[in-house]
């Protein structure tokens, strides 16, 4: 677990490394251009939680790429969950098909893991595995490179050395907006309350989920040092927007209640200083900032961080389509327009 100073030391190094990370990250912005227009406007895609075997979803996916690769699309994101909750979490199932899916696609492709590869994975219905090797494996196996997947490539920035923890943390500069991929998967973001723990659907001891929690305390910190770089460089860098992409629904609206804020339930807890984190920046930052996450696969655009009597007005949250609806978002992004992105679901016919 990292202690507070050791984090506000890791903070400040964020900083005034700042400069270095964003002349690294021109070159990431340079290799994912091909399909911008002249006025500086750029489109790519938004799509996550698919396919799920249960629901039929695996003859979906031809048509589901097909239509993205129809389209102008600088790269394209991936929000987490490449197979359903109850299927085994093989190395083939997490990995190579996964991998092999990614790279049909003809514009660069990031990936953000999500808790079906990996959180989830203790679970009797997905093999017993242990969560943490699977995590490993995710590591190991989808961020052994520094570019994206796809058949075009994109240079990215990652938090740690490739296939090492923090890996999948990533982040790349695209026409002035900042964009940061996080691993924040769903089940409260790995974090195990006390009695949570022991079930007859899991294979997990309380030694596993003691260890889950230090992976838990751990992975925030960086997360959050992370977010934090991330908005550093974008104000350094003039950027119009912030980007953060990751896979679980945090409780904003589980169910959609004025009198009840479901991120101070127990099950969110895991949540909370990352959201605290996310507004503090949010509010010290001149731009847009779009919150992207799938988990509950409704299709959603709404500006739920706060009340409504406290809305906070630069940030919007987008959550894309999930199985069994195997469609996806096309985000158009104009760096000059006062809100920088605007959303346009993709319905893929006979989807």
């Amino acid at each position: 677990m990292m202690s507070g100073k050791n984090l506000l030391r890791m903070l400040n190094i964020g900083v005034c490394a700042g400069v270095l990370l964003a002349a690294n990250m021109a070159a990431a912005d340079a290799d994912s251009g091909e399909h911008d227009r002249h006025d500086g406007r750029f489109e790519f895609a938004l799509w996550g939680d698919m396919p799920y075997a249960k629901n039929g979803d695996d003859p979906k996916i031809p048509a589901l790429i097909h239509s993205m690769n129809s389209e102008h699309l600088a790269f394209t994101i991936f929000d987490g969950d490449t197979k359903d909750g109850g299927s085994i979490c093989t190395d083939e199932l997490i990995g190579a098909q996964a991998i092999e899916r990614f790279n049909q696609i003809k514009a660069p492709t990031v990936y953000v893991p999500g808790d079906n590869e990996w959180t989830d994975c203790h679970r009797v219905n997905n093999g017993g595995y242990n969560a943490l090797e699977r995590l490993d494996f995710i590591r190991r196996t989808l961020f052994n490179v520094e570019q994206s997947f796809g058949q075009h490539k994109m240079a990215l920035e990652h938090q740690g050395s490739v296939t090492t923890p923090y890996s999948e943390n990533t982040r790349w500069l695209h026409k002035g907006v900042v964009f940061v991929g996080l691993n924040i998967p769903g089940s409260n973001n790995n974090k195990v309350n006390d009695g949570d723990c022991l079930s007859s659907k899991s294979v997990r001891t309380q030694a596993d989920c003691d260890a889950d929690n230090a992976e838990y305390a751990d992975r925030n910190a960086h997360n959050i040092a992370w977010l934090n770089e991330s908005f550093q460089i974008a104000k350094q860098r003039h950027a119009a927007g912030v980007m953060v992409v990751m896979q679980a629904d945090p409780g904003f609206d589980l169910p959609e209640t004025e009198t009840v804020n479901e991120r101070l339930l127990p099950g969110y807890n895991g949540y909370t200083a990352f959201l605290n984190a996310l507004a503090a920046d949010t509010q010290a930052f001149d731009g847009q900032v779009v919150l992207v996450h799938g988990d509950t696969h409704f299709f959603k655009i709404d500006k739920p961080l706060f009340s409504q009597a406290n809305m906070l007005k630069n940030f919007t949250r987008v959550e894309t389509f999930g199985s069994p609806n195997v469609h996806w978002v096309k985000v158009t992004v104009d760096p000059s327009s006062k809100n920088v992105f605007h959303f346009d679901p993709v319905i893929v016919p006979g989807n």
